[in-house]
This record gives C-alpha cells, sequence and structure tokens, in this order.
C-alpha cells in the first residue's frame, strides 16, 4: 500500500484518525526497515502513531514485522535483561556486577545495545559492555548488527527527539532465545501492555519498577508477573534487608561508573545481590527472591 495511508491514518485527527491492522502495520514497518520512504515520511508516521496511542494489535504486528530482520543466537540458560537506549544518568549499571552472582548458578545474561536513541542522554548499555571487561556470562548484542534496518534509524529518531513506538518494543527482542526476561517499566499501564505483548515470548517475565526504565532498583520497588492470567504485584524493598544505598549522581559519567564497578562499596554489592536474587527467581532457580538473597550471601 502507499505509505501515504498509513501516515493518513494516523495522522489526521481525531475525526479522521484510525487504527492499523496487522498486515498494515507488518507492511508499514517493512517500508520503513528497507528504507522505501523517505525520511520525512517515516518521521511523520512515527509522530502521528504516538500521538494517537499505539493498540497492542498494531504493537504485536509490528514485533512480527521485526521477526523477519532479526538475526538470532541460542544463548542456553540465559535471562534477557531488557533495558531502554536511552540511557542511565543517575547511577550506574548493575548487570556487570550481577552476572559474578549469577555465575554461581550456570546463569548467562543477554544485554542488547545500541547507538543513543531519544529521549535524554545516559550512558547506554553499548558504552558499558564496550568500556568494561565483562564476566564471560554476559553475551552482549549490538543492534547494529543483529537488526541493522532498525539499528539505521538512529539518526532519524535522535532528530525527532521524542520517544516513538518503539522505545515500547525494542527492548525485549530476545536475540539469544532466552527463556526468561526482565525489563523495567514506570508507570502502571504499560505493566500491562509488557505482559500481554511480551508474556507469551518466555517461560516467565518480570516487570521491575526499576531505575530509570531499567530492570535495576536502587531503592524501595516492586515487580509484577502475570500467575493465572491476573497480574499479581509485589513489593521489594533493599531497606527490609538491611540495605542502605544512596549514593546518587546528577549526570553520570562513563568513567565515574567505572570507577564504581571497579571498587563497589559494600552496600553497593548487597544490592547487587538483592537484585541478583530477583533475576534467580525470574529464571526459576528460586521459588522466592529472599531465598536467592540468603543462598548469595
Amino acid at each position: 500500500m502507499d505509505f501515504f495511508n498509513y501516515i493518513k491514518a494516523v495522522g489526521t485527527g481525531p475525526k479522521g484518525n484510525r487504527n492499523l491492522c496487522e498486515s498494515e502495520i507488518i507492511d508499514a514497518m517493512e517500508q520503513i526497515l528497507e528504507k522505501k520512504v523517505y525520511p520525512e515520511q517515516v518521521t511523520a508516521f512515527l509522530l502521528g502513531w504516538r500521538l494517537q496511542e499505539e493498540t497492542n494489535e498494531e504493537m504485536c504486528g509490528t514485533l512480527k514485522s521485526f521477526d523477519k530482520y532479526i538475526k538470532k543466537k541460542n544463548i542456553p540458560n540465559s535471562i534477557e535483561f531488557g533495558n531502554p537506549y536511552d540511557g542511565k544518568q543517575k547511577r550506574p549499571y548493575l548487570f556487570p556486577l550481577i552476572a559474578k552472582e549469577l555465575k554461581k548458578f550456570d546463569l548467562n545474561i543477554v544485554i542488547s545495545g545500541d547507538y543513543l536513541q531519544p529521549a535524554k542522554e545516559g550512558i547506554t548499555t553499548k558504552d558499558t559492555c564496550l568500556s568494561l571487561d565483562l564476566e564471560d556470562n554476559v553475551y552482549y548484542f549490538d543492534r547494529e548488527d543483529y537488526f541493522k534496518e532498525l539499528s539505521d534509524l538512529t539518526t532519524l529518531r535522535q532528530r525527532l527527539g521524542l520517544r516513538t513506538g518503539f522505545n515500547t518494543i525494542e527492548k525485549l527482542l530476545n536475540p539469544g532465545n532466552s527463556r526468561y526476561a526482565m525489563t523495567g517499566a514506570f508507570h502502571k499501564p504499560y505493566v500491562k501492555k509488557y505482559l500481554e505483548l511480551f508474556g507469551s515470548k518466555y517461560d516467565k517475565l518480570v516487570i521491575v519498577k526499576g531505575e530509570e526504565g531499567t530492570c535495576e532498583f536502587f531503592g524501595k520497588s516492586k515487580y509484577w508477573i502475570m500467575e493465572n492470567n491476573e497480574i499479581k504485584e509485589v513489593g521489594l524493598n533493599p531497606a527490609d534487608y538491611g540495605i542502605d544505598y544512596r549514593e546518587i549522581w546528577e549526570k553520570m559519567t562513563l568513567d565515574q561508573m567505572k570507577e564504581v564497578m571497579a571498587n563497589p562499596s559494600e552496600e553497593l554489592l548487597k544490592l547487587v545481590k538483592l537484585n541478583a536474587a530477583l533475576a534467580l527467581f525470574t529464571s526459576n532457580k528460586v521459588n522466592s527472591v529472599k531465598e536467592g538473597y540468603e543462598l548469595l550471601l
């Protein structure tokens, strides 16, 4: 179909807008990813699509279109950490230290990364993975390699400068065919959306109220899981485990993060163990976060 029809569907206005069916969104995404339309058209569509609010059917269709392009590699006994692509500013990533704890259970971590995407300018997982000596159970997938078609839209997205529907669905593309996954969400409607979009793709998916949209938590938090077709919410407070980590940055630099990783404080290491315990619970290695934490002490 002429791409103009898709722009018209999402950008005409309240009276003329309509949602796209699965075949339409798949066709629209293929035209975008294969560069069959002008950048201005792509930008117009993405902006209108976000303002109209993407439906789950459209998101599922988008994920189906992605499968045509993603190059996957099986990473056995792995958990995917689905983090946003706009980076972190206030605190370091914990997964390089979490990996050391998960090695005790022969559990691998799958991390995806790419160039910085909107809407904030933080340290990315790509920056982190390419700058640190990671444990051998961390498998880094660079989107420039495994999904170049989406990575090639980076400049366009940076020029737009706003979040788009891609920000919602790009965190859990599962390039390692992991059976388990964790991702972050702050607003509760996105918890339901993530569980509906991605829940069937994993044996177990946990949504965490994490730091800056990641699946890592530093303070009082909670996580959600689907049980018996109902969303279960569980509180998670480091203070209950005697953990009191308070360090925070206005805008952390990569060098500062590397220093923290090289010389973690005692409180940070306890926090790492608690985060690792949640990963063990997600991967069905333990029956509860408490059990996992006690095993790691």
